[in-house]
């Protein structure tokens, strides 16, 4: 469910900071009685967010120029948010989370408070969000003269008490095994791996293993609204952040004044997350032919084939050339997948991903090493793919229970493998350590609009990879009141951050008026590439 930028690994969806007790305001909120709280379970934790979020009011934030390495430019602001490990504990260990801020670019009166946004994951972080003023993102224009853009690193991620599996430079090194197994050893080797996987996140991060959920990200998020001052968020949640939406909307729907959904995450109980990844692969598949298709009708610029089966015929030869005998030593099927599944995901990687594969045809190996190995001297970019992974795996794992019969995986993906077989094989190794993940699986948050919940915009490609279409109608079924957006015979992920005036007019509209259309939308989709 990664969402913004393609993950290095073959994947489904993508260090400062350290673990830190912070000074409590003394009686700032009585402590609960521990006969309440034995008696509600739940509810410990509804309490303990309630505590911290009114500790963060108090506090607020102590902005300050960004660190100089965070690559945040003034007059971008940042500061940390301090939360409870575990919210049953709100006067236990405390982690604090990296957040940071731009000021409205209109006049005082023009403000209309602080729209906090997650790109999504599970893994990503929201810190650049700011940039978009800085750098002066066209799109964002309108909305940026009312509000204050601000960005948070979720509980794990970045500068948010970091969570890591294994050795950066070791989950970078490469080639990889090929993803599609050839024999039953290969299963073997692949499931000996996702259990070793497991079982490093327990020993280099087992203290936060527990509370890496999407509840306790979600009760993060209403800390951060109290300590930024707000009475009630504003919010846009991309891909995975839809699902971080999703539960904020379920658990405080009184909190929220304007909530995007953009990509959605499908937040059935029964999705979440098994199920989810496996309608992926059958999403990945049908967005792939679509840029095989755009790429055969640009043969004249790529000479990949003039048919989408010539252009699979030539992907086809490449991976197995890569299984051979890898590509500049480093790029093999499990590389090839990781570069190559941008396509898929993002329409803006379809003219970089055809021009590295037409160049590679003609001749030139050493463009597609540039594009699809490691680098293994850039140790921060690999500390934070490693990060993001181990996050992703942490929330997907521990949100939910998974399967644990080997039998089980290897049926639903057998069979899948044979219809979609681009990201299946890759998607179930990257999701397999849940099958042995070493903390209680938690019971996924029954998603439904609560008292108080405002109309929420959900938007929508209907041809999306990552997240399939079902997911963005499922939420809107959920939210009463809801509107749903839909971009027509598209697929990228990630709709409001393209240029669409269908759909770019109605996001400044809802944001900036709180109205939504009388019904539904179905919008043209954005312009093709043009090579």
């Amino acid at each position: 469910m990664k969402g913004t930028t393609p993950p290095k690994r073959a994947a489904a969806l993508g260090s400062a900071g350290a673990l830190v007790t912070a000074t409590l305001i003394a009686g700032a909120v009585a402590a609960p009685s521990a006969v309440a709280d034995a008696r509600h379970g739940q509810d410990r934790e509804t309490r303990g967010a309630t505590i911290a979020a009114a500790r963060a009011e108090q506090a607020g934030i102590d902005w300050q120029d960004c660190p100089a390495d965070w690559g945040l430019e003034k007059p971008i602001q940042c500061g940390y948010v301090t939360v409870p490990l575990d919210y049953a504990k709100p006067y236990g260990k405390q982690i604090k989370l990296a957040v940071d801020r731009i000021g409205n670019t209109g006049t005082k009166e023009e403000r209309q408070g602080a729209l906090v946004y997650n790109p999504g994951g599970p893994g990503g972080s929201g810190l650049r969000f700011p940039r978009r003023v800085v750098t002066k993102n066209a799109l964002w224009l309108n909305v940026s003269k009312a509000y204050d853009f601000v960005g948070f690193d979720p509980r794990g991620v970045g500068h948010s008490a970091p969570i890591s599996c294994v050795d950066p430079q070791e989950f970078v090194k490469a080639p990889k095994p090929d993803p599609v197994p050839d024999t039953e050893a290969d299963k073997r080797a692949q499931r000996k791996s996702a259990r070793e996987y497991a079982e490093g996140c327990y020993e280099r991060s087992g203290e936060m293993l527990p509370y890496m959920t999407t509840p306790n990200t979600v009760r993060d998020l209403d800390v951060i609204r109290a300590a930024l001052g707000e009475k009630k968020l504003n919010f846009l949640g991309v891909s995975y952040g839809t699902y971080i939406a999703a539960v904020y909307g379920t658990l405080y729907p009184g909190h929220v004044r304007r909530m995007i959904a953009d990509s959605v995450v499908n937040p059935s109980r029964e999705k979440i997350w098994y199920e989810a990844n496996l309608d992926q692969d059958i999403a990945f598949e049908t967005r792939w032919n679509d840029w095989q298709d755009w790429v055969a009708k640009n043969d004249a610029v790529f000479h990949l084939g003039t048919t989408r089966a010539q252009v699979q015929a030539k992907w086809l030869e490449l991976r197995a050339t890569a299984k051979k005998d890898p590509i500049g030593g480093v790029v093999g099927p499990a590389e090839l997948i990781s570069f190559f599944q941008s396509a898929p995901y993002y329409d803006s990687s379809w003219i970089p991903v055809a021009t590295v594969f037409s160049k590679y045809v003609a001749g030139d190996t050493q463009a597609l090493v540039d594009a699809a190995a490691p680098d293994l001297t850039d140790t921060a970019g690999n500390a934070a793919s490693e990060n993001g992974n181990a996050v992703y795996t942490a929330v997907e794992c521990t949100d939910a229970k998974w399967p644990t019969s080997w039998k089980k995986w290897d049926r639903d993906n057998t069979r899948l493998n044979k219809d979609y077989p681009f990201m299946t094989w890759a998607n179930a190794w990257m999701n397999l350590p849940c099958a042995t993940w070493p903390v209680k699986q938690q019971t996924p948050v029954n998603v439904k609009s609560g008292k108080g919940l405002p109309p929420v915009l959900i938007v929508q490609s209907e041809r999306d990879a990552a997240t399939p279409y079902d997911g963005g109608v499922e939420l809107h079924k959920r939210f009463k009141g809801s509107r749903l957006i839909t971009e027509k015979d598209a697929g990228s992920h990630g709709v409001t951050g393209l240029v669409n005036p269908c759909i770019n007019a109605r996001v400044d509209t809802y944001l900036l008026t709180g109205k939504v259309d009388a019904t539904d939308v179905t919008c043209a989709p954005h312009a093709t590439p043009k090579p």
